[in-house]
């Protein structure tokens, strides 16, 4: 069994995979480690911690992957850089799937089974393999420490023989792992810290860190699958707008953390909130990446309006690397923990495991998951129409869920004039008992009308009536008449006991 762990390419990422810690660990299961050389120097880890724990350092990517049957990074590698790999190799990372399914699509057809951790399912087992946690956890302290590098003042209240300095007013949107490690840090800074967040349950751990809850009285609750939030409708949208609004002219710093994984981040904070903020405020959007929650944020860069700063940087984890790669690199070795079969010390996946069916993306030479598959398979063109014959008009699901009309040809029930309104004969064909009319239609003349009680009474001369003719005739008028009203005559046995003879 290989292990690679590759220098990441990504301009400004400074996270390595693997820490001399985990690369230990990956020896003690009876993996052969290769380092690529220079992988660890973003995170001030040289190579020579990881030759001391037990890795052979490879000079290129090439021979870092060559026969490898794990290969661990932090972001999504090209597929170019995964020839040589051992066949069905595992590729293992924070890949970002969403709006990159053309790059999926490649490391599928390059042959590897790529594993997303950011999809990890939120079960106890995996939280110690949840690297969107740990990651997200960082990247809210940080928000916070850019903030306070912003801001150009104090944030905690210092009463001083020179007069008392006021406490800087924090405001943090979302709370998540992000926003709850946000207000925690604003809170041992000093500042005064307020939240607000769409989930009535987060009211409880913002409080809990000290800070005020705030949510308006319009939004009940917007809590979604797997932890996240839901999009909220036009009118919670304008109920929350509003209250963050009249709430943000007062804040000295903000701390946008809104997102849900594969859309864009919502729109938090327009122009006009901004505009109303005092100059030399800061806006953090932990969002960037995404699109930002402010209006104004411009994905990879600060910028000042009206005084305001807004920092839109796209990869906060990564710019305290060694803190960031320390914990990433434990998420990702209690997962490969799981892979590997200690007895024999060789890789042995199983499929079948809540961990590996919810984070695969690719195997066999397939993009599997659910999510991507058919999103991959729709970019495909779709097959030419034949010159001349044009194409095939696509059917509403509505009618697709109609009966074909074949059913009716083949039936061909007798017209019933005598039906009640609405009783159409194109209703009769697709009913139930349209179909046991078909299978013992009534003789009936060149007449279009139903037959009467009377004319029903007379015996069939195809057979001899062996009982009162009046119950077949009752019988053949309701076959061809489904939908027809219940008649006197029928209602009458019910109400007075039969006359001898069959008589009414």
């Amino acid at each position: 069994m290989k292990i690679a762990i590759l220098r990441e390419r990504l301009a400004g990422e400074l996270r390595v995979a693997a820490t001399p810690e985990t690369v230990g660990k990956y020896v003690g299961l009876g993996a052969d480690v290769m380092v690529e050389a220079g992988a660890g120097a973003g995170s001030r880890i040289p190579d020579a911690q990881y030759a001391e724990a037990g890795a052979a350092i490879a000079a290129t990517a090439e021979a870092a992957v060559k026969g490898a049957n794990i290969v661990l990074v932090v972001r999504r590698p090209e597929a170019g850089l995964l020839k040589g790999v051992a066949k069905s190799a595992l590729v293992i990372g924070a890949l970002d799937p969403y709006g990159n399914e053309a790059d999926i699509a490649a490391l599928a057809k390059a042959g590897v089974s790529a594993v997303a951790m950011e999809f990890m399912p939120r079960i106890t087992r995996a939280q110690v393999m949840d690297v969107l946690s740990s990651q997200a956890n960082l990247a809210g302290y940080q928000a916070v420490i850019e903030a306070a590098a912003a801001f150009d003042r104090a944030l905690p209240m210092m009463m001083t023989a020179a007069g008392t300095v006021r406490p800087a007013k924090a405001f943090v949107m979302g709370a998540g792992v992000a926003g709850l490690q946000a207000i925690a840090t604003a809170r041992r800074l000093g500042a005064v810290v307020s939240a607000t967040d769409v989930r009535a349950a987060a009211g409880e751990q913002v409080e809990s860190l000290g800070a005020k809850f705030i949510m308006t009285d319009a939004l009940k609750d917007a809590s979604g699958e797997g932890g996240y939030a839901r999009e909220l409708t036009a009118e919670e949208q304008s109920a929350q707008a509003e209250l963050v609004a009249s709430h943000i002219a007062k804040q000295d710093i903000v701390v946008t953390t809104a997102l849900i994984p594969g859309r864009p981040a919502p729109k938090l904070v327009t122009k006009a909130m901004v505009d109303s903020m005092a100059p030399g405020s800061v806006i953090v959007d932990l969002a960037a990446e995404r699109g930002g929650n402010v209006e104004l944020t411009q994905s990879g860069k600060t910028i000042a309006h009206n005084g305001v700063t807004i920092i839109g940087l796209t990869n906060f984890a990564s710019r305290i690397p060694t803190t960031a790669s320390q914990l990433y690199a434990r998420n990702l070795l209690a997962f490969v923990e799981t892979l590997v079969d200690k007895a024999t010390r060789a890789v042995a996946v199983n499929w079948d495991d809540d961990l590996t069916k919810a984070a695969v993306l690719t195997r066999d030479g397939k993009v599997v998951h659910p999510a991507f598959a058919t999103a991959v398979s729709t970019r495909r063109a779709a097959p030419k129409p034949a010159a001349g014959k044009p194409a095939p008009a696509r059917k509403s699901k509505t009618e697709a869920m109609q009966p074909e009309p074949k059913a009716a040809a083949a039936g061909k029930p007798a017209k019933t004039g005598s039906a009640g309104k609405g009783n159409k004969s194109k209703d009769v064909a697709a009913s139930p008992v349209a179909a046991i009319a078909k299978a013992a239609p009534a003789k009936s003349g060149a007449s279009k009308k139903a037959a009467t009680p009377a004319e029903t009474s007379k015996p069939a001369e195809a057979k001899p009536a062996a009982r009162a003719p009046r119950k077949p005739a009752a019988k053949s008028a309701a076959a061809q008449e489904p939908r027809v009203e219940p008649q006197k005559p029928r209602r009458a046995p019910r109400k007075k006991p039969k006359a001898p003879g069959g008589g009414e």
